[in-house]
């Protein structure tokens, strides 16, 4: 009550809404006033705590509680030397099992068209010089003949090679080097063992 009457106005409510709030609560208490504990012959500064502490700006007490947070350890602090020599070691034995693994050869199954030139070319011999080819990580396997039109057929053939040790340009290249036999090479189907 001496703090309301303390408040000589009612504040603007678009400045001070809370305030604003506040005083027109306490006001329809006004009838019971003469009835509420303390002197209203006393300043209203006499009511509330001894002394009255000013906090600084609760932005600076966040900053100052963060920086003494330390989440992920000091880079300042030394580590123990036995758990160092303990992760120096498991790493060693990581990089040493791991040399020793040797990773499978990626290898593809590789299904070739070999086409002739016409009806006459010896096709016999055409498959002849093309499995006669030796390439390291090349292995041929079944191979037929398959009729394209007019009495022409071509020559179908599997393969299976290692990618990093056979290039199909180059087989396809050194197949084609048979000029007597050979008109073109196409690969039909491919697939990554």
């Amino acid at each position: 009550m001496v703090s309301f009457k303390a408040v000589k106005e009612l504040p603007a409510v678009a400045k001070y809404p809370y305030a604003y709030r506040w005083y027109n609560h306490i006001k329809s208490y006004e009838p019971e006033f003469s009835t509420l504990p303390g002197d209203p012959s006393k300043a209203f500064t006499s009511y509330g705590p001894e002394a009255v502490t000013v906090t600084h700006n609760p932005k600076e007490a966040e900053e100052e509680e963060e920086e003494d947070v330390d989440l992920f350890g000091s880079d300042e602090e030394e580590e123990d030397p036995e758990v160092v020599a303990e992760r120096e070691k498991r790493l060693a034995e990581y990089k040493k099992k791991k040399e020793g693994k040797v990773k499978p050869a990626a290898k593809s199954i590789v299904t070739l068209d070999v086409k002739p030139w016409d009806d006459e070319t010896d096709m016999d011999e055409l498959k002849e010089n093309v499995l006669a080819i030796e390439m390291d990580g090349l292995v041929w396997g079944a191979s037929k003949f398959v009729a394209v039109g007019f009495g022409i057929k071509k020559l179908q053939i599997n393969l299976v090679v290692e990618d990093e040790k056979v290039s199909l340009v180059d087989l396809q290249g050194k197949i084609e080097e048979d000029e007597d036999h050979v008109q073109s090479t196409d690969i039909v189907g491919m697939q990554k063992l």
